[in-house]
């Protein structure tokens, strides 16, 4: 009884602080979403299900890191030991409480269910509407712990319309969804379960143990004498083999980073001319095959759709904050109408050609990343005409990249975060790691930095991941010291992947690491999460072109605020 008291509080709750917001604020004034409330979660950075608290300049959750991987490593970049600890406990995730889980007793998405609670004939702008779901195993059985990983949106397909719900994990096999009401049209929700907790548990444990997943290619040369080699980011079983040939170890003297390859036959480990990426090898039971089958994967929930019926009022839910570092992102971050996003995080605008150019002169733009922040770079070249393309006589796919338009003065660059980074055969001396480039940069007020790094990392054990990061925001904070005028803008992770090699489930727990790690500092997160995540266009790790450019309003309405 007083677990149901305590779940019903839940859903009341966000209803009475509208209410009391409303009685004791003029109808005149701007109404304001409020943050969804639960046992769990604290202000954003906050996602589906698990917990993410502040705690040293962090927010977040994370993985157990494994003991094979040297933590005085990591701990040597973080600020303290607290903060490691901290960061291992908060993302952990709940695992199966059966051994070894059969298909048949994973979550089945057909099976799961969800209905809406507080459902009544007419809403209005501003309301809140509460879900419940449950999950059940592939025999119907409902489930009796967490550690699914569901995602929800409220959408309307003829407006073009959506916004990203967040999902509370209850670790008792139910979730529950709170949906802000953003406009003025009938809405529907839709749940998706992407992962079930044992498939989780799958892509964790082969996160953690096998960072061989995918490989490298190294091409050493020395004249016409030319080898190439197996290589990767940590020193593995696989990469040692038996030793015999193990192994080279070029050490970014600056950054610390060490890339490792099969150490040639004839040649010596300078020789490393040209890096590509080599394949994927995932060693994936018949049983773990089988739980992470795309006929489990991703699929939207049967369940009460009733249309949700919501009318207008007469307030603005529009923020109209000026777009600044240090902005906390609420749940949700926004929404999109007639395939516009409308942010409620701070106050945005639609950029045209000129407007950007305007926007942009005198400045210069350095972006580092994978390429769904080339996508940014791109989409520039392409929505203003002025902006022309230097030949660099680099890979398209890993930069360098660069654009400027003489006549305002804007120059605009793109490279590739560094190794590791799949792709096609490039120069080693044009991956520069993302730490030495803002090294590299004197900042200032005419300058903004933009970068990502996610997409690449999926495979390697969580650990890995967080030293990177760490090794970026000494960089950050020594830029922010120097020039603190400069702008730092970093693009959250998207959804896409579904697979071993980079899920969503992967991407989201490195997306919470980077959240966490570079919380309290004077930077921008653009949270491109919750957009690709309600979007209606099919998942890509690549967005399509009309939410590139709401992006890209986003990132100018910070470099230009209103």
């Amino acid at each position: 009884m007083f677990v149901l008291f305590k779940r019903s509080l839940f859903f009341l709750i966000p209803f009475f602080i509208v209410i009391l917001y409303l009685i004791r604020n003029p109808a005149s004034t701007k109404w304001t979403v409020p943050k969804p409330m639960s046992r769990h979660l604290t202000p954003y950075p906050v996602f589906p299900h698990r917990r993410c608290i502040q705690l040293l300049n962090t927010t977040h959750s994370v993985v157990h890191f494994p003991t094979s991987q040297p933590s005085s490593t990591i701990k040597h970049v973080l600020n303290c030991t607290e903060e490691w600890d901290f960061l291992l406990e908060m993302l952990k995730w709940p695992s199966p409480t059966i051994e070894n889980p059969t298909p048949t007793e994973a979550t089945d998405p057909r099976k799961c269910t969800f209905t809406v609670l507080n459902w009544k004939d007419n809403y209005i702008v501003g309301d809140f509407v509460n879900v419940s779901v449950v999950a059940r195993n592939g025999r119907g059985v409902p489930k009796t712990y967490g550690g699914d990983f569901f995602q929800a949106k409220l959408y309307n397909t003829e407006l073009k319309a959506s916004t990203f719900g967040l999902v509370v994990d209850h670790d008792n096999g139910t979730y529950s969804v709170s949906f802000a009401l953003l406009w003025p049209s009938p809405a529907h929700v839709s749940i998706r379960l992407i992962h079930s907790s044992e498939a989780v548990q799958v892509l964790n444990r082969h996160r953690e143990r096998d960072p061989d997943k995918v490989f490298f290619t190294g091409y050493f040369e020395d004249g016409d004498i030319k080898e190439n080699v197996v290589c990767n980011a940590m020193k593995s079983p696989r990469l040692v083999g038996d030793g015999s040939r193990c192994c080279c170890e070029h050490r970014d003297p600056r950054s610390g980073e060490v890339w490792f390859c099969r150490r040639p036959t004839s040649l010596p480990c300078s020789a490393l001319v040209y890096h590509s990426m080599g394949g994927y090898q995932a060693q994936l039971s018949t049983k773990e095959s089988k739980i992470l089958d795309r006929g489990n994967t991703n699929i939207v929930l049967p369940g009460s759709s009733s249309v949700i019926n919501v009318f207008a009022q007469h307030t603005d839910i529009r923020e109209h904050k000026k777009c600044a570092p240090s902005l906390d992102t609420p749940v949700p971050s926004g929404f999109f109408f007639k395939d516009r996003w409308t942010s409620l995080v701070c106050h945005t605008k639609m950029f045209s050609s000129s407007d950007v150019i305007r926007c942009l002169t005198g400045k210069q733009i350095h972006m580092m990343g994978d390429s769904t922040l080339r996508q940014w770079f791109e989409y520039l070249e392409k929505a203003v005409p002025t902006l022309k393309p230097l030949n660099l006589h680099a890979s398209g796919k890993s930069g360098p990249l660069m654009i400027v338009d003489t006549a305002s003065g804007t120059l605009i660059t793109w490279r590739a975060h560094g190794l590791p980074l799949r792709t096609d055969k490039t120069p080693m001396a044009d991956l520069h790691y993302i730490a030495n480039e803002i090294d590299n940069l004197a900042g200032g007020e005419h300058m903004v930095i933009a970068f990502d790094a996610w997409a690449h990392f999926t495979t390697y054990p969580l650990a890995y991941y967080v030293n990177r990061l760490a090794i970026i925001r000494r960089s950050v904070v020594s830029l922010l010291q120097r020039a603190p005028r400069t702008l730092v803008i970093i693009k959250s992770a998207n959804t896409g992947y579904k697979d071993i090699y980079g899920s969503d489930w992967l991407s989201w727990q490195l997306d919470c690491a980077l959240r966490a790690m570079f919380q309290g500092l004077a930077v921008v997160l653009i949270d491109t999460w919750q957009m690709t995540s309600c979007h209606y266009s099919p998942d890509n790790i690549h967005p399509p072109s009309i939410v590139i450019e709401n992006e890209v309003n986003l990132f100018l309405s910070f470099i230009c605020p209103q």
